[in-house]
């Protein structure tokens, strides 16, 4: 797989050449080599995007919701037939172990095609109220920033939903990790997407974040990344009034019950927490035990973090890679360094990288126990593969510690279902799942307080980029 379109932006249907000069080298974080070098934009390249965008708008919005339908089963069979370049890409450019990329990371932009799918083609784009109407149309242009952790799940979650809602957008994926971001221009390209309807351009959030978030001829932002930048798009957004759809960041709880069985409830939370080598938002990072428990829970916690297989990111049975860049393992460091300190327990893991690998941004499978509300890995968000064990004496106890914080993306119960039912119900978080269940692309993601606002995922998504206008006295 070559990168033939680095240093080029996608711009009314067509690959141009950026209006500045500046580049930026990608790194295999697995390896520290440099892959290629990408272009960044500038404000003018930002605004010619957006001015595209607005060009397209009128025309795209009043097409027929089946065409839009019909242009993203095409997009999912473009992406389908280029299933193994994304998974390549990724594996290059966030060091996510090629089969993670295939069953997970590829797999999230195609579930979450289907699942837009099937849902426009059951929105209830107009409804009958009385003598009124009410109609959702697309908003109109829409600015679309994304992570570098989840790629394709975070393009296709807005890109999708805003297709389906007759928007028009420009895309500014992570510089870190730009090139599935390129790879995604391509198929929109293949397959017939309306020049204008899709743009893209790279560029660094401080130029090109700011100037899509502030823009005057943008009507929304959909942002995902950490709650810092969050505050600063939304402060961007605020002159010009513009919608702001927020997914920031986490520090979700996992509540294991005292009916759970404590060996397989702690070896599934940490495998959650493990994912991804821990950079996912909605990570089960902080664990709650019933407290007499601790001896098995930490041996336990020790055998499923042991069992991660580190190393070659090409290597079919390798499950953990590196952490995205050189900046997040000292931080990731950092923070290890700080629950030492502060007196946790170290079951597991811990400084340096791991045995046995001399290169790359790889880092240990941390586990802490003995954590106590107020310390540094219990408070902030980490971004990596660590997780801290509290322990609680009445769940009543366990409830208050785990809405204790500032986030409310995700969070977790395991043990009787009844019991576990009871517990979510009093959690603050956008989504609880509840003994593990499998992923479901229909439920709404999204979260309370400082992880942000707004909804993502299939007919949720599609609200999101949908205006709501009444005609009143329409008529039966």
């Amino acid at each position: 797989m070559g990168f033939e379109n680095t240093l080029s932006f996608y711009i009314n249907g067509e690959w141009v050449t950026p209006l500045g000069v500046a580049r930026l080298d990608v790194e295999n974080p697995a390896t520290e080599e440099i892959l290629c070098e990408i272009a960044l934009g500038s404000v003018a390249d930002a605004d010619r995007a957006v001015a595209a965008a607005r060009a397209a708008f009128a025309g795209f919005s009043v097409t027929p919701v089946a065409e839009r339908i019909a242009l993203l089963e095409r997009l999912l069979a473009e992406y389908n037939a280029r299933a193994e370049d994304f998974a390549q890409a990724m594996r290059l450019e966030m060091g996510a172990p090629i089969a993670w990329a295939r069953a997970a990371q590829v797999w999230a932009g195609q579930v979450h095609l289907q699942s837009t799918i099937t849902a426009a083609k059951r929105f209830e784009w107009e409804t009958a109220r009385g003598a009124s109407r009410i109609i959702r149309e697309g908003i109109g242009v829409c600015a679309l920033i994304t992570p570098w952790n989840w790629p394709m799940n975070q393009i296709v979650c807005k890109m999708a939903p805003a297709i389906a809602a007759g928007c028009t957008m420009v895309l500014k994926p992570s510089e870190i990790a730009p090139l599935s971001g390129l790879l995604w221009a391509e198929i929109c390209d293949a397959a017939g997407v309306p020049a204008g309807v899709f743009n893209l351009v790279n560029g660094t959030g401080p130029e090109v974040g700011v100037r899509l978030s502030s823009h005057p001829d943008v009507d929304m932002v959909s942002f995902t990344g950490s709650t810092r930048a969050g505050v600063q798009v939304a402060a961007n957004a605020a002159p010009t009034v513009k919608r702001v759809a927020q997914e920031l960041g986490g520090k979700s709880a996992n509540i294991i019950l005292p009916s759970a069985d404590i060996v397989a409830a702690v070896t599934q939370g940490v495998a959650a927490c493990m994912a991804n080598t821990g950079q996912s938002c909605d990570a089960p990072t902080r664990m709650f035990i019933p407290r007499g428990t601790e001896a098995v829970a930490f041996a336990a916690a020790k055998v499923a973090a042991d069992a991660s297989v580190i190393g070659d990111t090409a290597d079919e049975t390798v499950t953990m890679g590196p952490l995205v860049s050189r900046m997040q393992y000292d931080k990731v460091q950092g923070l290890i360094g700080q629950g030492i300190a502060q007196g946790a327990t170290l079951i597991c893991g811990g400084l340096g990288r791991p045995d046995g690998m001399n290169r790359g941004h790889y880092v240990r499978p941390t586990v802490f126990g003995n954590v106590t509300p107020g310390m540094v890995i219990e408070r902030e968000e980490i971004f990596g593969p660590v997780l801290s064990i509290l322990s609680y004496d009445t769940v009543d106890q366990a409830v208050v510690m785990a809405n204790d914080t500032d986030y409310g993306l995700a969070a977790y119960v395991q043990g009787d279902l009844f019991a576990a039912q009871a517990v979510a119900r009093r959690l603050k978080a956008g989504q609880v799942n509840i003994n593990g269940p499998e992923w479901d692309t229909f439920a709404p993601f999204g979260g309370y307080k400082q992880s942000g606002n707004g909804r993502e995922y299939a007919d949720w998504g599609i609200h999101d980029f949908c205006e709501v206008k009444a005609l009143v006295g329409y008529g039966e």
